[in-house]
């Protein structure tokens, strides 16, 4: 019996080494954060929260929500993080679904909050500001520095981790101890961390790429993060000198590159820039390493698995593509109806199977099991194609596939074509009810700064030289931004159902 605590942060291990510092200034040690979250640990005893218990948090990002989920995990409960733009009314679902011991939110809507979850019957709940104050402080004031961390076995819950929900309900990821540790610990060796790293982190908290990808990884080899409440170029160009890893979302790249201020000089010590959570474009990766130097390493994982597939450390990095699967991982196409895999290079249904992916979804068994194969595959619902050298091209989302007049039609493909056109910054394509067709392939395009939007018919002759027929948007939309979530995903859901009367007009 172990903990996900007690593997990624070993008792002892380098105390003096800085583990966190902030843009402004402040820093704190390995073994003040040992300390400090087993106060944090004790507060969360007294409020009630036993092993297993969830601990649900919707706080804005702070050296003490990191400790509090140090404290969780010490504690043998399981850590719910909830994305910090959620409203009251979503919050209920959450809330009601996962049936906490104790909800901490942020200070300024403890008094509208705390009624909310009192009344789904949450026994506890406390609160905790950015700037390191609330009633979960208060509670953490004079309890010792010292706690045991509570023994927990490899398929006991860590975590918890509710989908975006682009599918109906959000639904919880059940994330086990083993799930964390052989993650991070995978991922620590694979992109060759050590503990002189010092990774720059603009990331959320709230979703698994900025907690349990950047911060588990930098315990895992106890390095120092370099902890910036948000993404702001301004931040990230003034700490780049000073990391030595940064991982990010494509917004942040293209932001950095719409920067004069970012040169070869500016990241000359980084040794990797790692880029997940949304598609990278092929031509930020050519521009990236033209401005820098540096090939950007794009990766693939989800709330259910963690990290599925890397691009390598060493070796060629391929625009486009997310990499082989990571050691340990297995990865396979497969036919989404009977399950067969498919050749290589022929597109189906991505499956993976490893210690990294979950226990399942929490409360709803039936959904659990029409998620995997009899042999243990979990369906993740990406579509994609591996080449012959084992690398995994991922081209939309299952649900994102357009049926248009009896042809399958893969967006990802269209939206290549399209992003190579001179006038186009990015595009997004995805499939409204049409009369004729079933569904009708529709491109939101967005222009590149210093264009003007071109004629419809323009940009729409010159994709007729690259693409079939019945691959042709009907129609394109000119926007000045395309609609994103917290991790600059590219929200379709939104698109289908704000253009979704086009054709009936």
């Amino acid at each position: 019996m172990s903990s996900v605590f007690v593997e990624l942060f070993p008792p002892g291990a380098a105390p003096a080494r800085e583990f966190l510092r902030t843009a402004a200034g402040r820093s704190i040690t390995y073994r003040e954060a040992l300390e400090r979250s087993a106060q944090f640990a004790h507060a969360l005893r007294a409020f009630g929260v036993r092993a297993g218990d969830r601990v649900a948090v919707q706080v804005e990002k702070s050296t003490e929500a990191v400790l509090l989920y140090l404290a969780t995990l010490r504690l043998g409960a399981v850590y719910l993080p909830l994305n910090t733009a959620y409203t009251a009314a979503e919050l209920e679902y959450f809330l009601g679904d996962a049936r906490p011991a104790v909800f901490v939110c942020a200070l300024e809507r403890y008094s509208d909050l705390e009624p909310l979850a009192k009344g789904l019957g949450i026994a506890a709940v406390a609160s905790l500001d950015a700037a390191g104050a609330g009633s979960l402080i208060d509670a953490a004031r004079g309890c010792l520095s010292r706690f045991d961390t509570v023994a927990r076995n490899d398929d006991d819950l860590a975590a918890i981790l509710y989908t975006s929900g682009t599918t109906g309900r959000s639904k919880g990821a059940m994330l086990t101890q083993r799930n964390l540790v052989s993650n991070a610990r995978t991922l620590a060796a694979f992109w060759r961390f050590t503990a002189d790293d010092v990774l720059l982190h603009a990331l959320p908290i709230f979703h698994i790429h900025g907690l349990f990808v950047a911060i588990n990884v930098t315990l895992a080899v106890g390095s120092s993060l370099i902890f910036l409440p948000r993404f702001d170029v301004d931040q990230v160009l003034a700490a780049l000198p000073q990391a030595s890893v940064m991982m990010g979302v494509p917004t942040f790249y293209v932001r950095l590159l719409r920067d004069p201020r970012l040169n070869r000089e500016l990241t000359a010590r980084c040794r990797v820039f790692i880029s997940g959570s949304a598609p990278l474009l092929t031509e930020t990766h050519r521009e990236w390493f033209e401005r820098t130097g540096h090939r950007l390493l794009e990766r693939y994982g989800m709330s259910e698995t963690g990290m599925n597939t890397s691009n390598p450390y060493e070796g060629e990095r391929v625009p486009g593509s997310v990499g082989p699967a990571l050691p340990g991982i297995d990865i396979r196409i497969s036919d989404a109806v009977s399950g067969a895999s498919v050749p290589a290079g022929e597109i189906g249904l991505i499956e993976v199977r490893g210690p990294n992916v979950f226990a399942g979804y929490w409360q709803q068994p039936e959904k659990t099991r029409a998620e995997f194969r009899a042999d243990g595959y979990f369906m993740t619902g990406d579509l994609g194609h591996v080449d012959a050298r084992g690398y995994l091209f991922i081209v939309g989302r299952a649900k994102d596939l357009v049926i248009s007049g009896g042809y399958n039609i893969y967006p990802k493909e269209i939206e290549i074509e399209l992003d190579r056109l001179p006038s186009v910054a990015e595009s997004a394509v995805f499939g409204v009810p049409h009369p004729d067709f079933g569904e009708g392939v529709t491109a939101a395009v967005v222009c590149t700064m210093d264009a003007p939007a071109p004629p419809e018919a323009e940009l729409l002759q010159a994709l007729r030289q690259r693409l079939a027929a019945y691959k042709l948007p009907k129609r394109l939309i000119f926007m000045p931004d395309l609609p994103r979530n917290s991790m600059g995903k590219v929200e379709k859901k939104v698109l289908r159902e704000r253009f979704a009367q086009l054709y009936r007009a």
